[in-house]
């Protein structure tokens, strides 16, 4: 019996322990998930006016022969993923690798942005354009303009005829879903609200073409780091709930080990109390 104290108390010990390092994950996760949440929903509004410009003048000038319009002749997609550089994210990874599995061919390219993630795609067989993994925490976004650039420059060249982005979308503090943003080819928004200001006419200089050539690549640039910072806000949300699922699983294993050491630490004092007595009824 007094073993099986001593290892109950091992137990509650190292658990614990653990949960001391499980809660000190969740708290500074929250920190990272308030600030990154902070900064994505500021880029959101340059990113936002942004595209309505772009989809304004592609709607007023319907017959732009514009290069990052036309479709392209070549079947292959160039795709940029985001994942986690570390895992105890919970499910973050395995839900981005499983979309990608299920929407995404083996043998088209892919920029895999993320350590963790970038070991499991190689491993799943994916033609991965970057060999060494591209860690999250030396991305900013000029970094991340170049792996841009390289998607629309094989666009350009009908090396790929789509460029993508795989991220995990924000939905909010408990939700995260995967998902695909098409990049290029440029396609315009129908449904953009043509409010008083879209019917006056508007003169453009040098021409709207001129224009939409600047701004479709700043636009296709900023889209692609407001998916990222969106990534990177579920990432630590995610890992947020994990830390605190962990911390919880943690607190009702040791209420349970802490039950049943009162129960062997009674069991051993009744055992105890029935001995003297027997022993004093035998005198």
């Amino acid at each position: 019996m007094s073993q099986s104290k001593q290892a109950l108390r091992t137990r509650i010990k190292s658990i614990g322990s653990t949960r001391k390092i499980t809660k000190a994950m969740e708290m500074i996760a929250n920190a990272k998930l308030l600030k990154q949440r902070n900064k994505m929903e500021a880029n959101r509004e340059y990113a936002t006016k942004l595209q309505d410009t772009v989809n304004e003048i592609a709607v007023r000038n319907p017959d732009i022969q514009n290069d990052y319009m036309k479709q392209k002749t070549s079947t292959k997609t160039l795709t940029i993923m985001f994942g986690s550089d570390l895992g105890l994210c919970g499910s973050y990874n395995q839900n981005a690798i499983k979309y990608a599995k299920e929407n995404l061919n083996l043998e088209d390219p892919i920029f895999v942005i993320g350590t963790s993630i970038h070991h499991q795609m190689m491993e799943e067989g994916f033609n991965v354009m970057n060999e060494e993994p591209i860690s999250t925490d030396d991305l900013d976004f000029l970094s991340l303009k170049n792996y841009v650039k390289t998607g629309i420059d094989q666009y350009l060249k009908n090396e790929v005829g789509t460029v993508n982005v795989l991220y995990t979308r924000f939905v909010n503090t408990m939700s995260f879903e995967p998902s695909i943003k098409q990049l290029l080819p440029f396609a315009m928004d129908q449904e953009v609200a043509m409010d008083e200001t879209m019917h006056q006419e508007t003169l453009f200089e040098p021409s709207a073409e001129v224009i939409l050539d600047t701004l479709i690549p700043m636009m296709i640039a900023d889209v692609t780091y407001a998916c990222w910072m969106e990534a990177s806000t579920a990432e630590q949300g995610s890992r947020r709930m994990a830390m605190k699922t962990a911390t919880d699983n943690a607190d009702e294993l040791s209420d349970t080990l802490k039950l049943q050491y009162n129960k062997a630490r009674q069991s051993a004092i009744t055992q105890e109390i029935t001995e003297i007595v027997s022993g004093s009824t035998a005198v």
